[in-house]
């Protein structure tokens, strides 16, 4: 295994003060590692290497002459998603349409990450403006899931969730409005952050729609919370940013005594079994750790979900996509179509009231047992992953013996972006039998990111993950 292509932020931080690493000798050993891999993975939207080759070098002259003075990503290389712009550089949401378009800002989080001495040394890819849970476009063509080539690593993060799990970046910078940080998590074995709305700025329009969140991504808990410290926080560009900043700690790992809801299905969603295994077994290692586990049922269904989703997409995010269809037409990929006929105005026949209806009625199924728990897991998708270029338009996928629309019947995350103040970790919890990863969700009662941190930490601590090479079947399975 390529030991820098794994190496934690955590532990090269350590190793750049001690000076057993520099910034320089990590990032040339990951551009060795990209030029390696990234042509099976396809997980670079844009590369920024002679820039981040420049930083690299100035952040190692800053640990020799000011040690006391390094800023906390200082040296650290980046991979931030292409859907957030850098200024001056191509911004083109992954769409022929807007190829030649050229940013004239820089998105807060970006602004922050190299504020703090981070270094973007690459751009990740999406599936266009964003809008699936695969990622692959007719701009950058099919990213692919590294521990898989057969599969995607989800969407809309998935060149992030990829980049990640290749060894290309220790850190990768994610956005979520329907699970687009959690499902790339999942599918590629990587840690990722739901923050509660608002709690990471994003930029306008969007900033205003509480099912949008921006997040990290990274292979541990520690470094995830690392990155998540680093972007929170108010910023005058967002009235939705919460104050005051409010940051997240893995020291602690003592979940003695916390109550801990396990639903391994949020209602009636289709789970794969191994799915459904894996849950428990995180949920068993959780015991292990002296949490009280206990089984709840919360009876969240598929089709209110989908009713309060499209009445509010309807509205917002299926109007924008509507408007780029209309727009661009035969530029666009088959799915970008697809979203704006499924999320047309009032395609639910619902009002934007009768969805806010909706969204309180599940939160009113939830918030009981976030009540009584201090925590919930559930799986994050009831199956393995999706295959890399289908766009599942025309033909839907078999999940535990019936055919299903993998999106509605059998993904967990949109759940929670109706409750989009409350926190959600996504970890690993086990290994598949077609050799990819799979994933829970850690769910908090609203704005308590600290207990979904501890306890992803406590699960990491008891089961910790770990990663092979690229062309062998990796050890991921949870170690015992």
């Amino acid at each position: 295994m390529d030991e820098l292509a794994y190496l934690s932020a955590t532990e090269a931080l350590a190793r750049f003060r001690s000076k057993e690493l520099s910034p320089k000798e990590l990032l040339d050993g990951l551009i060795t590692r990209i030029e390696g891999v990234n042509d099976d993975v396809n997980a670079i939207a844009d590369r920024l290497f002679e820039e981040a080759r420049g930083l690299a070098t100035k952040a190692t002259e800053r640990y020799v002459s000011q040690p006391d003075d390094v800023r906390p990503l200082e040296g650290l290389p980046i991979a931030a998603k292409a859907e957030q712009p850098i200024a001056g550089r191509v911004w083109s949401d992954g769409s022929l349409a807007y190829a030649e378009r050229t940013a004239d800002k820089t998105h807060p989080v970006l602004e922050r990450v190299t504020a703090a001495g981070g270094i973007i040394h690459m751009r990740t890819t999406t599936p266009e403006f964003s809008c699936a849970a695969f990622t692959h476009s007719k701009l950058w063509g099919v990213t692919r899931n590294p521990w898989n080539l057969l599969y995607s690593p989800g969407g809309s993060s998935g060149g992030s969730g990829a980049a990640l799990a290749a060894g290309m970046a220790p850190l990768a910078t994610g956005s979520d409005i329907g699970g687009s940080i959690r499902i790339p998590a999942a599918f590629c074995g990587v840690v990722g952050f739901k923050p509660p709305h608002g709690r990471v700025p994003d930029l306008p329009p969007f900033n205003l729609d509480p099912y949008c969140h921006v997040g990290p991504m990274a292979r541990t808990v520690a470094d995830c919370a690392l990155l998540q410290n680093v972007i929170a926080g108010p910023h005058p560009l967002d009235a939705h940013s919460l104050r005051p900043l409010v940051t997240v700690s893995t020291e602690s790992v003592d979940i003695a005594e916390m109550r801990i809801g396990l639903a391994v299905n949020l209602g009636d969603w289709a789970i794969e079994p191994e799915v459904e295994a894996n849950t428990r077994a995180a949920a068993d290692a959780l015991r292990e750790a002296g949490a009280v586990v206990e089984e709840i049922v919360i009876g969240v269904s598929r089709a209110e979900v989908d009713r309060a989703t499209v009445a509010h997409f309807s509205t917002i995010f299926g109007h924008a996509i509507a408007e780029e269809v209309a727009k661009h037409g035969d530029l666009l990929t088959p799915y970008v179509s697809d979203f704006a006929e499924r999320f047309r105005a009032k395609g639910s026949g619902d009002t934007f009231l009768e969805g806010m209806e909706l969204e309180a009625a599940i939160y009113a199924k939830v918030a009981p047992h976030l009540e009584r728990h201090e925590a919930l897991i559930c799986p994050t998708a009831g199956f393995p992953a999706l295959l890399a270029g289908e766009d599942y338009i025309d033909s839907g996928m078999t999940v535990a013996g019936a055919d299903v629309d993998p999106m509605r019947d059998s993904i967990m995350t949109l759940a929670f972006n109706i409750l989009g103040n409350c926190p959600v970790l996504a970890v690993p919890s086990g290994w598949a039998a077609n050799g990819v990863p799979t994933g829970v969700q850690i769910v908090g009662r609203t704005f308590d990111d600290a207990t979904v941190f501890r306890v992803g930490a406590a699960l990491e601590a008891v089961r910790p993950w770990g990663y092979g090479d690229l062309g062998r079947h990796p050890d991921f399975s949870f170690a015992t």
